[in-house]
């Protein structure tokens, strides 16, 4: 006989390593795909971190996401993107700050946020469709479409820009919401407490002052509200 109970829902994910286990609040851990797609799909800047010859170094780098991969590109020459093809390990930062969070002690301000921590080792791109491929994403991420409307990386281009994949394997994201916590003690100090809201607004288009063609308007991409 077929049982009427509701189907258990599937347990969420759990760290993919001990690497990315989120120790401190963990109840703000997050390790499924959707949660780490949403945070790095809603931003454009990551930050970098590995170590070239035993140097630390943090590089603030635009980047996209391919489904279970994140892209990044700069010079061949760089000595980030050096690394990065040799294999380095490396760790890959984006963060969004969503409010600030204004408690009645010192001790427990805090900001909301949303995090994702990529780590991994980066492999080149070389098959050339794919490449192109890539160089596409990275594009259409900043302003979806946009990849239609411009020239596309010629030979020289190409030969110039690195481009790596860092896979989605070992991630973890972290997120705060909600009002300050403070201490019962505290709940009666004489000064307001709450949050004031941050967001990231995109200003009117402002066209470049050396533009050929006078009669085109900016994509929609960047002027829809």
């Amino acid at each position: 006989m077929a049982s009427d109970l509701p189907t258990p829902p599937e347990p969420a994910p759990g760290p993919p390593s001990a690497a990315s286990t989120v120790r401190r609040s963990a109840s703000r851990a997050r390790y499924d795909a959707a949660a780490v797609h949403a945070v790095l799909d809603a931003g454009w800047v990551a930050h970098v971190a590995l170590a070239p010859e035993g140097e630390p170094v943090v590089i603030p780098m635009v980047y996209a996401r391919d489904g279970e991969r994140l892209l990044l590109h700069g010079s061949v020459a760089s000595r980030l993107m050096r690394g990065l093809d040799a294999g380095l390990p490396v760790s890959v930062a984006v963060t969004h700050v969503d409010g600030l969070v204004l408690a009645r002690s010192a001790f427990h301000h805090s900001v909301n946020y949303r995090s994702v921590v990529v780590r991994g080792v980066a492999r080149r791109v070389t098959d050339p469709d794919a490449v192109a491929a890539g160089f596409t994403r990275l594009v259409d991420h900043a302003a979806p479409g946009r990849s239609d409307a411009v020239r596309g990386a010629d030979p020289t281009e190409t030969r110039q820009t690195l481009l790596v994949e860092v896979p989605l394997d070992d991630v973890a994201v972290k997120v705060r919401t909600g009002g300050p916590i403070d201490e019962e003690r505290d709940l009666s100090w004489p000064v307001w407490a709450g949050v004031v809201p941050l967001s990231l607004v995109a200003g009117d288009p402002v066209a470049a002052d050396d533009m050929a063609v006078t009669d085109v308007a900016p994509p929609e991409a960047v002027t829809l509200p």
